[in-house]
């Protein structure tokens, strides 16, 4: 079983940025996929990017040159890097894990941007 915990959400002002963590516990497999997705008061939960375990990323738009994702192997954490962020930004940023035949949710970490 895999254990998923995000941190590093808060209220920021447009144009800050913030930092969020993944921190990823339990018995893992060494192929896998990990991702940010988001979901805003009334919409459906959406991509914001992907990695691999190969370290190949894919950015939804909204996020491409504004968010970056990184890791550290060691500490089985997974970072997503914000940056110039808008109020439409707003949401809760959930960290996903795909492993062949499961999938793992952490419980959100709620990022609030607004003057």
């Amino acid at each position: 079983q895999v254990q998923i915990v995000e941190s590093g959400g808060g209220l920021v002002q447009p144009g800050g940025s913030l930092r969020l963590s993944c921190v990823v516990s339990g018995r893992m497999f060494g192929i896998y996929t990990m991702g940010w997705y988001r979901q805003a008061p009334g919409k459906e939960r959406e991509l914001v990017v992907t990695m691999t375990g190969g370290g190949a990323t894919n950015y939804a738009d909204h996020a491409r040159g504004r968010f970056t994702i990184s890791r550290d192997n060691v500490k089985n954490t997974w970072f997503l890097q914000m940056n110039s962020l808008k109020p439409e930004d707003t949401a809760v940023y959930y960290c996903k894990r795909v492993e062949p035949g499961s999938t793992y949710w952490g419980q959100g970490t709620q990022v609030t941007v607004s003057s």
